[in-house]
């Protein structure tokens, strides 16, 4: 009989979060730190598939709102803590992003992810959170005058709210490079980009790299 195989990083991971064990979850990340796994490979193989399934688990009623929200905030918290990571691996701006999230979503871990990507490549980022009105991010935009917006999507009935939300974006500042992502996609939803000429859809972080970079290189 063979033996059974042991759980992926990111069950792990996964099992640390239901249970609400905040240490080990913790312990276990910066365990990966300290034998040099990146920040980016923690992120999109470790934690987005974590969270992925709280996500799965909590639409189907296997876990409560209490235990996702907990879920959330145990990995908001390890990613307060790999911060000193992130800046220390800051080589200079390269550019200035604005991150953030559909109005009316509150799940804005994704979204942070984004912005601790381009930190890591050397933006200058801003980040103002989860559930901000569209009008309000118009105003941060002009103010922070970005080469780029990125804007995270988390739930597919959420969708119409995006393209209004890129519709008035790209009235006040035409011309303007946007970049969306998120869970939201999962199901579908891509063509609606095809409207909005300087959008581009980012399936995750790898991507998210690869567009940064040819980002630089050509504005190099």
């Amino acid at each position: 009989m063979r033996p059974p195989s042991s759980p992926s990083s990111s069950d792990l991971f996964l099992k640390y979060l239901l249970d609400g064990n905040k240490a080990d979850a913790s312990g276990f990340i910066h365990k990966l730190t300290s034998e040099s796994i990146p920040i980016q490979s923690i992120y999109e193989n470790i934690m987005k598939p974590a969270l992925y399934k709280v996500g799965e688990l909590w639409a189907v009623n296997k876990i409560t709102v209490a235990e996702e929200h907990t879920a959330t905030a145990i990995t908001e918290g390890i990613m307060n803590e790999l911060y000193p990571f992130i800046a220390n691996s800051n080589t200079g701006i390269r550019g200035k992003v604005v991150v953030g999230c559909v109005e009316g979503e509150f799940h804005q871990v994704g979204a942070r992810m984004v912005a601790d990507m381009f930190e890591i490549k050397g933006w200058d980022t801003w980040f103002p959170g989860s559930n901000v009105p569209t009008a309000e991010l118009i105003r941060y935009i002009n103010k922070v005058n970005p080469d780029l917006v990125a804007i995270s999507a988390s739930i597919y009935f959420h969708l119409p709210m995006l393209a209004k939300m890129m519709d008035e974006i790209m009235s006040a500042f035409q011309g303007l490079d946007i970049l969306v992502g998120g869970q939201a996609f999962r199901h579908g939803g891509i063509s609606l980009l095809s409207a909005y000429p300087t959008a581009s859809f980012i399936k995750d972080l790898q991507e998210l790299e690869i567009f940064i970079d040819n980002y630089a290189n050509e504005d190099a």
